[in-house]
């Protein structure tokens, strides 16, 4: 068994007590028992609709080693297994994530930013991985309890680990990046997200901005030299305990600056400057927010005392995940075509991207670019306008029929030309016959849209229809 934790530490590090004989030792951390593994310790948290007090049974089934679960619940678990009591489970697992960190002899990363976090994290795991032991966050657990369980999950002798930080109200951050204590501490950019909870972009810059304060004394602050709240961001950054101030972007100031960059349906040939040193590398997922956020990467890793070159060579083999630009290569009669999934998450700056991305997909003989898109959601109430102004992003990259769902959508659908309309319905499954029966060799589909107005079931129902292509899933 791989040990992640021995019982006198968890014992230690959650400040509990034991009911029961103390297990061997912990080889993982679980809150899901849909996911968990023999060994793993089990987090009974309290959710909105939920307890998890009441999956502690199927924990111990599935082989969990103990569980970590509140003192009026002992009685009704005790006989089922090991179980660490305590007053209050997260606080516990935050307790056991700070213990995790101070045993780290590493380096850490927290990243943040409205639009570009989670790939750049991933970006950051890919390239720090060629050079030492690496941890990162899983997914986008990037919240209150996200962060928490992902510090708890470091292995002993890490080397550098990365966390996603995310927000959806002022002072979210601050005590996430307080645990973390990074070493480097990166915003991608700050965008109209979330715009439900701030009075203007500003107080979204101010809480991104969040992220410096948990800074290591002498840490490196990486900022979006080319977004307009740079220099409320910059402030942030030098109120905290931050030793440098690393600026990325195509800005002439910049201090890892993009010269040029070629972009393909595949890939990035970026030309840089990274501290007045030229560097030429290739970024393996396409699009040019991709080879921007490269910049922050290979300013980050250099920052860590990584080695420049190898990381930026690492660069070429990075590959978008699943919901994140990921394309595949699937059969409809007569031919193949493209399926573009960007389902995961969506704000206006990505939507903008991934328009510009589809508009660079190659299309064959009476192939055409379909947009499918969902509501993108938490942007009070400039929602409507910020829908309908997506229609000059249409228009600019001349994309052929545009598909919407949802009551935010149709603020876009609206605002269409005729001949650009391909469908409309109140929900993503509604619209999911009328996407299915377009679709023809050649085209070149692409699905986006916020987690919750639930665009991904539309990716699922594609596939379950057309088969992979031979050339099966094309690396972006």
């Amino acid at each position: 068994m791989n040990v992640l934790w021995t019982h006198e530490e968890v014992l230690d590090g959650l400040g509990a007590r034991v009911a029961g004989a103390p297990p061997r030792a912990i080889s993982g951390m679980s809150i899901d028992t849909r996911t968990i593994e023999p060994g793993d310790l089990f987090f009974a948290l309290q959710g909105e609709n939920r307890d998890g007090h009441a999956f502690v049974p199927m924990a111990f089934e599935k082989g969990a080693a103990a569980a970590v679960v509140t003192a009026e619940n002992v009685t009704a678990l005790g006989e089922l297994g090991t179980l660490y009591v305590v007053d209050d489970p997260l606080k516990a697992m935050e307790r056991l994530g700070r213990a995790s960190r101070a045993r780290m002899a590493g380096q850490a990363v927290a990243v943040t930013g409205s639009v570009g976090k989670t790939s750049t994290k991933e970006a950051l795991r890919h390239v720090l991985a060629r050079q030492g032991a690496t941890h990162a966050s899983v997914a986008s657990y990037n919240n209150h309890w996200g962060v928490p369980l992902t510090l708890a999950r470091m292995p002993r002798g890490t080397e550098f680990s990365v966390f996603e930080i995310g927000m959806n109200h002022p002072f979210e951050i601050l005590p996430l990046t307080g645990m973390v204590k990074p070493h480097v501490a990166i915003i991608t950019t700050v965008e109209p997200v979330h715009l439900e909870h701030f009075r203007a972009v500003t107080g979204i810059a101010d809480a991104k901005g969040e992220i410096f304060s948990g800074l290591l004394p002498g840490g490196a602050a990486i900022i979006n030299r080319d977004n307009p709240h740079y220099e409320r961001m910059k402030a942030h950054a030098a109120a905290s305990q931050a030793g440098r101030i690393i600026s990325f972007g195509e800005h002439e100031a910049a201090d890892v600056r993009m010269l040029k960059v070629a972009l393909t349906p595949d890939r990035s040939a970026v030309d840089a400057r990274i501290h007045g040193q030229p560097v030429s590398f290739l970024v393996g997922a396409p699009g040019k927010h991709m080879a921007v956020n490269a910049l922050a990467v290979l300013a980050a890793a250099q920052a860590l005392g990584a080695d420049l070159a190898i990381a930026a060579l690492s660069l070429a083999d990075l590959s978008a995940g699943s919901g994140r630009g990921q394309r595949t290569e699937l059969q409809a009669p007569g031919g193949a075509f493209t399926l573009l999934d960007e389902s995961y998450n969506a704000n206006p700056a990505s939507m903008r991207a991934s328009m510009a991305l589809l508009a660079q997909l190659d299309v064959g003989l009476r192939g055409r670019r379909i947009a499918i898109l969902g509501d993108m959601l938490e942007l009070g109430p400039t929602g409507p306008d910020l829908h309908r102004a997506l229609a000059e992003t249409v228009l600019e990259h001349n994309l052929d029929l545009v598909f919407c769902a949802g009551p935010l959508m149709k603020n876009l659908w609206q605002a269409l030309p005729a001949e650009k309309r391909g469908g409309y319905a109140p929900s993503a499954i509604e619209l999911q016959p009328a996407v299915l029966d377009v679709i023809q060799s050649g085209d070149a589909v692409m699905i986006k849209g916020s987690l919750g107005s639930r665009m991904g079931p539309i990716v699922s129902a594609i596939k379950s229809r057309y088969p992979v292509n031979a050339s099966e899933t094309i690396r972006a």
